[in-house]
């Protein structure tokens, strides 16, 4: 049992509160029984788990902990002091992992979404979630966006970091030079061009830019196309998790669409 918040592993916890420490490692803190749960069923191991008494006297924890130590992780005793210490959430869940970051190649999909300069964790965990969820192929944020590995967005993202591929942290040359081979759309309020009237089904790049000041000047150069949501008059924008979720449910139902289709004029020349 760690009592002590000047333990040398304690310590090294707190430093992945800080960017520079977690790239620097290339690991971050994962908090909370669901989502070191689903870290395991995606296949990746946690480098080390950390839990409190009352937390391992839970049968769901009971075996949790088992398949942990399993597996070989080595998971070690705290006090309730210690875990306040390493946790950002006022009232810690009892269980915190360190993993190192997920390495995932694109999956091959009719859409990535580049996120350019979204600052609040909150809305970039939801994205996340959102882009896993409408099967993105995958996310790209560039320079100047909230770090995708924080604890906030990783608690929001709801496991999405262990299946959703992310190259993270891009200057806007290595993304214009990654997917200059399809279209690329800009969400703006004043685009000219419905969410719904854009071809989702062709190979597409969605880019969202920041809660305040939107999306760079590279970026507004990069896309063909501006895409808004068309809103009630007097209604000034929507949240930048709320409408980029919108887009990206867009796109997925018209390539479910077109997949129907496809399979119902395949099954159809064999009758």
């Amino acid at each position: 049992m760690i009592t002590s918040t000047a333990n040398e592993k304690v310590r090294y916890v707190r430093s992945l509160h800080r960017k520079p420490v977690r790239h620097k490692e290339n690991r971050f803190i994962v908090e909370g029984m669901r989502l070191i749960e689903e870290m395991k069923k995606a296949g990746q191991e946690p480098v080390f788990v950390f839990c409190t008494e009352l937390f391992s006297g839970r049968p769901r924890a009971i075996a949790l902990l088992q398949a942990l130590r399993a597996s070989g992780t080595q998971v070690l005793g705290v006090s309730d002091q210690v875990m306040r210490a390493m946790s950002d959430t006022k009232t810690p869940q009892g269980v915190l992992a360190v993993s190192r970051f997920p390495q995932m190649a694109p999956v091959h999909s009719a859409l990535t979404l580049v996120l350019d300069g979204v600052r609040d964790p909150g809305n970039l965990g939801t994205i996340l979630r959102s882009a896993e969820a409408a099967a993105v192929g995958q996310v790209i944020t560039a320079k100047g966006t909230t770090d995708v590995f924080s604890p906030k967005v990783v608690r929001g993202g709801m496991g999405a970091h262990f299946r959703l591929p992310i190259w993270y942290d891009r200057e806007w040359q290595e993304i214009e030079a990654a997917l200059h081979d399809r279209q690329v759309l800009l969400a703006d309020p004043q685009g000219d061009l419905a969410y719904y009237e854009v071809d989702w089904t062709k190979p597409s790049t969605l880019i969202v830019g920041g809660e305040a000041e939107g999306a760079r000047r590279e970026a507004r150069e990069f896309a063909d196309r501006g895409v808004a949501i068309p809103m009630q008059a007097g209604v000034e924008s929507l949240n930048v998790a709320v409408a980029t979720s919108i887009m990206l449910f867009e796109a997925a139902r018209q390539r479910s669409a077109q997949a129907h289709d496809l399979c119902s004029s395949r099954a159809g020349s064999f009758v």
